[in-house]
Order: C-alpha cells, then sequence, then structure tokens
C-alpha cells in the first residue's frame, strides 16, 4: 500500500506541479473538506459519483451525514487529487486500489486510508481517517465492567491461548486488540501483528502489512512470524481455514495469539470456526476467551432527558450533538471458555447450547450489557435494540 505525505498551508494541499484554476479550486475544496471531516471526529469520508453530482457523505459516531457536493465541473479533478495524493494510479479506473496519505491537520499528523472503487458512474473514493493521537489505548477509555475487564486481563496474562475480539466492521475491534497489546508491551517480549492494513502504530512490535498481490498472506504472514521467536502474535482477521489453523496451532505451541473474527456474539465464535475446520479438540484445548463489542452513540450530557418511568433516557438534540447523540460507547459480551463450555466444543455443541451454557457460567448477552449502559444514562434504549438481538 503506498503512502503519501501532504503538506498543509493555510488549509490547502500544496503542490509543485503546474495547475490549472480548475485543479486548484479542487484542491482548496479537498483541503477544506478533509479539515471538516476531521474537525467533526468522522471516521470516514466518502466520495461518491452520480449522474450530474459527486455526494459527499462523512460518517459520525456511526452514522452517515450528507454534506455540501462540491460543482459538478470539479469532479474528476477531486477523484484525480485523491488518488494522486494517496500515490494511486489515475489512469488505472477499472479496478480497486488502495492507499494511503498523511496529512497535517492544524499542527497534527492525521492519516488516512483511502480505498477508491469503479462504480456505474465512475470511481467511488472512501477515505478513513486515522487520527493517531486520537487513540487512547488504556483499558479504562475501553469501558469494560470491573468484572469483565479483570477476566480480559486474566487471559492475556496467560503464555500461550488464543484470544478472540469478534464484532462487525466498525465496532472497535483494533482499538480493544491494540489496548490489550500496549498494556502487554514492555521490553522483555517480542510482539508481531499481522494486519491488512496496520492502522494503529504501536513502538515496539513489529508490524507487517498483507499484501496479497504478492502472496503475503495472513497465513504466510504468520508462518514467517513463527520462526522471528515470537512470544505474542496478532493477526488482525481470522479469515479462512487456512489462517484459523496457524492462528490455533501458534497458541498451542507456547505463544499468545490475539484476533479478530466477523460473527454476531461470542458463543457463535466457537461454532463459526468449527465449520471453517478447526477440530472441536483444537479449538477446546486452545480458545481461552472470546470478546464481542459493539458501539453505541452515546446521548449528549448536556441534553439528555430522563424518562419518566426510570426506564433509561431519550436523546433531545442541542447545538453541541447530532440530534442528541456526542461520541461513542461500547458495550461487550465476554466469555471466558470454562470447563462447561470446552466440554460442548468437544461435543460440537450447537450455538444455543453454547449459549446456555455461557449464561449458566454467568455471562452477560450483548443486550444485557447495553441494557446497562441504558439505565447509567450512557445511551438509549433504540440504540440498543438496533445494535443487538434479545
Amino acid at each position: 500500500m503506498a503512502v503519501s505525505t501532504v503538506p498543509v498551508m493555510n488549509n490547502r494541499l500544496i503542490s509543485s506541479e503546474r495547475a490549472t484554476p480548475q485543479d486548484l479550486q479542487a484542491v482548496e475544496w479537498l483541503s477544506q473538506l478533509l479539515l471538516k471531516g476531521w474537525e467533526l471526529q468522522a471516521s470516514d469520508i466518502h466520495l461518491e459519483p452520480f449522474d450530474s453530482l459527486l455526494r459527499v457523505r462523512v460518517r459520525r459516531d456511526g452514522v452517515l451525514y450528507e454534506m455540501p457536493s462540491p460543482p459538478a465541473a470539479l469532479r474528476e479533478q477531486i477523484i484525480s487529487r485523491v488518488k494522486v495524493q494517496s500515490r494511486l494510479d489515475i489512469a488505472e479506473k477499472r479496478l480497486p486500489q488502495d492507499g494511503r496519505m498523511q496529512l497535517a491537520l492544524n499542527q497534527r499528523m492525521v492519516d488516512m486510508r483511502v480505498s477508491s472503487l469503479p462504480t456505474l458512474h465512475g470511481e467511488k473514493i472512501v477515505l478513513r481517517i486515522l487520527d493517531q493521537q486520537s487513540n487512547s489505548l488504556c483499558f479504562e477509555a475501553l469501558g469494560l465492567p470491573d468484572a469483565e475487564l479483570s477476566q480480559v486481563m486474566q487471559a492475556i496474562a496467560k503464555p500461550n491461548g488464543l484470544v478472540l475480539i469478534t464484532g462487525p466492521t466498525g465496532s472497535g475491534k483494533t482499538v480493544t486488540l491494540y489496548t490489550c497489546l500496549n498494556h502487554l508491551n514492555t521490553p522483555g517480549v517480542n510482539i508481531a501483528t499481522v494486519e491488512d492494513p496496520s492502522e494503529i502504530v504501536l513502538p515496539g512490535a513489529n508490524q507487517v502489512n498483507v499484501n496479497e498481490r504478492i502472496g503475503l498472506t495472513f497465513d504466510t504472514a504468520l508462518r514467517a512470524l513463527l520462526r522471528q521467536d515470537p512470544d505474542i502474535l496478532m493477526v488482525g482477521e481470522i479469515r479462512d481455514q487456512a489462517t484459523a489453523d496457524m492462528a490455533v496451532k501458534a497458541s498451542q505451541t507456547g505463544h499468545l495469539v490475539l484476533s479478530t473474527l466477523h460473527t454476531n456474539d461470542a458463543p457463535s465464535t466457537l461454532t463459526r470456526l468449527n465449520h471453517m475446520g478447526i477440530a472441536g479438540f483444537n479449538l477446546a484445548s486452545s480458545v481461552i476467551l472470546i470478546c464481542a463489542q459493539r458501539l453505541l452513540r452515546r446521548l449528549c450530557a448536556l441534553c439528555k432527558q430522563a424518562l419518566p418511568d426510570g426506564s433509561g433516557w431519550r436523546a433531545v438534540g442541542c447545538a453541541h450533538c447530532l440530534n442528541g447523540y456526542k461520541g461513542r460507547v461500547a458495550i461487550h459480551q465476554v466469555m471466558p471458555v470454562t470447563p462447561g463450555l470446552q466440554q460442548l466444543i468437544l461435543q460440537q455443541a450447537s450455538t444455543q447450547a453454547l449459549a446456555d451454557q455461557a449464561e449458566a457460567d454467568g455471562v452477560r448477552t450483548l443486550r444485557q450489557a447495553g441494557m446497562l449502559k441504558v439505565l447509567a444514562g450512557e445511551t438509549s434504549l433504540q440504540e440498543v435494540q438496533a445494535a443487538t438481538h434479545g
């Protein structure tokens, strides 16, 4: 993935090449958009071409909001400018591309991951804002209740085993993983990560970016890292049987392995791995803890109102928030793999049987964890219901 550093001066992207008046207008417009996106604390910026306009949307607190579109005549120049700054091939418009650029915004360095995708009306661009300085890699920032936090700390303190963080895209899995790695990051341990791509820089860790075009896949990189005398391995995502098999074997041979998986909750993660071809006896002997999580919009502390029946709070909206919400709060389902669960794994039990055992072990569901946040006034019932199933 290409990386480009883009200086910003007076909120303009500086270019030394000759430029037409339209080019300069495109640079000015794009510069203002990127600065506005960063000021709004947006996680993503979408540039979407349609017949007569370039639709612009930003994702803030997990929700997309539409922004003013640029003049139609600047559409191609804006798309080309993003591709140039992120070192993408501007002549290639038929295939998806990935790149990266770095901006100096108000004396702060901000990374942006850039993805282009050919669509019916042209290339769509999505910029993911990776503000390294905004990432607070401490357990207090995760919002885990004390009991669940203690379980996570105990799991990552073990010398070997597999710890999994699950949830959909954008649920904060990477921040949770890096919080764990940051806690474990001492001169006495060798930490290595394999990601696609690395979104957070952790000084002291050996971070590898996957590049499937040249054959550097998750399982290939993991095989190589196992020959590098690692103590702790982090696999960005388990996508297939080969990666799952390598992660399980690494956890069984004296390594602590942390990774993510896209599943609905903690119990279904075990079923998913089994369906990927991992034998029950390998799962039972390797997986030590699974944490499922979601990110919900946080109620604005300045305008939220308590419900008359005392069952929670509702969003109102004010000048300091968006529709009654400001920021986000995480909910977690932390499930240690107990002897009872191990027996069910060996029997290849159903997801429901695993969930029943987890409940008997005292594990809260995501819905239950969300309701605790509702009662605490951190989010609304509507947010919990939208993000979890009963």
